[in-house]
Order: structure tokens, then C-alpha cells, then sequence
């Protein structure tokens, strides 16, 4: 009797709630933190619900690319209400708390997005390369069926590494500290916490991010070096710049939110790097689902020609 009391124990948490210490302690600065992530919040929902309407009222964006940028929008649209809350209650409450199945729920759909919009932006790599590469054949091969697959494969895997990653999380205790030195719960912080062994967590954490770069990374550099590949054979100036506009966009979303993504998740060891890792994620958290709007529609002769009949339709 007195055994199995003991494994219920280990098996169960006595922290019912957590703590977030939000981005910063400094009294000063939460007013001022507190208008600008709020004004990027509203930036990050009209920009991205903004642009998945103008793709699903315009005919001529209905193609495999645009159907890619749509996912991708939602992707981050949805992703704002993850992390964007908690990081605004953080800068006008006393002390920002969160339930603990709040906590693992955040974490999940946190890891959900994340995870989707990798595969996500790897598809549209692929995407650019049968474009570039194989024009002829690119309505064949990225026929409806088969955008519809990459995107439902790269939810299905996103959805299966969000799932080991919350389902391990899970599986700990934590009895002492409830205080995420974070603005939302993520995965190390959280595990900084446990009052039980992380390395089975940590194991699978560096197996399921490894996973996702090694495979993501294969992918995209194959893709750019056969589209390089090809640049460099064409002979016409103009083919040159249509082929370098079709992938500027998605260069510097990947550069953007890779970049940042790497540097944050570089494991942790000390306090000041977990704050490190804090600051870094406010990149692919808050500023990289505001920008990818700005940087799918600000150069783009489609989505400015279906601002403008969006505008016409409105107007007439």
C-alpha cells in the first residue's frame, strides 16, 4: 500500500499553477513594453488575417506558392494567441500566474505551431524548386493533391513532435519553485523546474528539434543550391530577377526565424543564458508572424494587384 502511495506521489505534481516572470523585472520599462508587444500583436493578427483573405477573395493567388503563404499566415495567426497573451498579462499584473493545465496546454500548441511552420517553410522550398527548376512540369507535380499532402504532412509532424514534447513534459514533477523565468512556458525553463531526472526529456527534446533541422535544412539547401544551380545557367537578366524575386521572400523568412529558433534553443546551462534564450525567442515568437506578411505582399506584384481590386470591390 504504503509502495503504490509512493508512486502516485512521483507520478503527480504538487504545483498546481505556474508563475511567468514575463520579458523583464524593471517597473520602468512595463508600460512601455506593454504598448509596443500590443501594437505588435494587433500588427501580427491584421497582417496575417488580412493577407489569408486577400489570397482566398482573389482568383489569380490561387496557386500552389499562395496556398503555401495562406498556411503559412494562419500558421502564425493562430501561433499569436499562444504566446502573445501571456506575454501582455506579464506587463499589467502583479503576478502573472497560469494553471498548470494551461501551462502544458501552451506548450503544446506552442510546439504545434512552431514544428508546422519549419515543415511549412521547407515545403515551400520544394515549391520554388519545381517552379524555377522544372517550370514546365510544375502544375503536374504541384498539383492540388499534392500541396494539400505537404501541408497535411507538415501539421501531422508538427502535430507528433508537439505531442513527445508535452507528453514527456508531462510525465514530471515539480514540487519546489513554480516560477518560469519566461513570458510563456517553454520547454527548458520548464525543465529547470522538475524536482525529478530531465534527461529522458532532454533527449528526446535534442532528437525531436534535431530531427526537424537536420531533415528542414536538407531540404531547403537542396532546394537553393539546384535553384543557384540553374540561376547561373540562365541567360536572360530578366530570368535572373523573377527567379531571385520568387525566393527573396522565403529566404529571409527562413533566415529570420531559423536563425533566431537555433540561437534560442542552444541548451541551456546558466541563468543568464536561459535569458539569453528568453530575449532570442521574441524573434520567432512575436516579431518573425508580424513580419512574414509585410514581406510576402510589400514586394509582390500579386498580392498589390489584389490589394487593389479588394479596394475596388469595397469601394464600388
Amino acid at each position: 500500500m504504503q509502495v503504490m502511495k509512493q508512486t502516485v506521489i512521483a507520478n503527480n505534481s504538487s504545483v498546481t499553477e505556474f508563475i511567468l516572470m514575463g520579458l523583464t523585472v524593471q517597473r520602468e520599462l512595463q508600460v512601455p513594453l506593454f504598448v509596443l508587444f500590443l501594437l505588435n500583436y494587433m500588427a501580427t493578427v491584421v497582417g496575417n488575417l488580412s493577407l489569408m483573405n486577400l489570397i482566398c477573395l482573389n482568383s489569380h493567388l490561387h496557386t500552389p506558392m499562395y496556398f503555401f503563404i495562406f498556411n503559412l499566415s494562419c500558421i502564425d495567426f493562430c501561433y499569436s494567441f499562444v504566446c502573445n497573451p501571456t506575454m501582455l498579462m506579464s506587463f499589467i499584473s502583479e503576478e502573472n500566474t497560469i494553471s498548470y493545465a494551461g501551462c502544458m496546454s501552451q506548450l503544446f500548441f506552442f510546439c504545434f505551431f512552431v514544428n508546422s511552420e519549419c515543415y511549412v517553410l521547407t515545403a515551400m522550398a520544394y515549391d520554388r524548386y519545381v517552379a524555377i527548376c522544372h517550370p514546365l512540369q510544375y502544375i503536374t507535380v504541384m498539383s492540388p493533391k499534392i500541396c494539400c499532402l505537404l501541408v497535411f504532412g507538415s501539421y501531422l509532424m508538427g502535430f507528433a513532435g508537439a505531442l513527445a514534447h508535452t507528453g514527456f513534459m508531462i510525465r514530471l514533477s515539480f514540487c519546489d519553485s513554480n516560477i518560469i523565468n519566461h513570458y510563456m512556458c517553454d520547454i527548458f525553463p520548464l525543465l529547470q523546474l522538475s524536482c525529478t531526472s530531465t534527461y529522458v526529456n532532454e533527449l528526446v527534446s535534442s532528437a525531436v528539434v534535431g530531427a526537424i533541422i537536420i531533415l528542414s535544412s536538407i531540404i531547403i539547401l537542396v532546394s537553393y543550391a539546384m535553384i543557384l544551380s540553374n540561376i547561373l545557367y540562365m541567360s536572360s537578366g530578366k530570368g535572373w530577377s523573377k527567379a531571385l524575386g520568387t525566393c527573396g521572400s522565403h529566404i529571409i523568412t527562413v533566415s529570420l526565424f531559423y536563425g533566431s529558433g537555433l540561437l534560442a534553443y542552444v541548451k541551456p546551462t546558466s541563468a543568464d543564458t536561459v535569458g539569453q534564450g528568453k530575449l532570442l525567442s521574441i524573434f520567432y515568437t512575436l516579431v518573425v508572424p508580424m513580419l512574414n506578411p509585410l514581406i510576402y505582399s510589400l514586394r509582390n506584384k500579386d498580392v498589390k494587384l489584389a490589394v487593389k481590386r479588394t479596394m475596388q470591390r469595397i469601394t464600388s
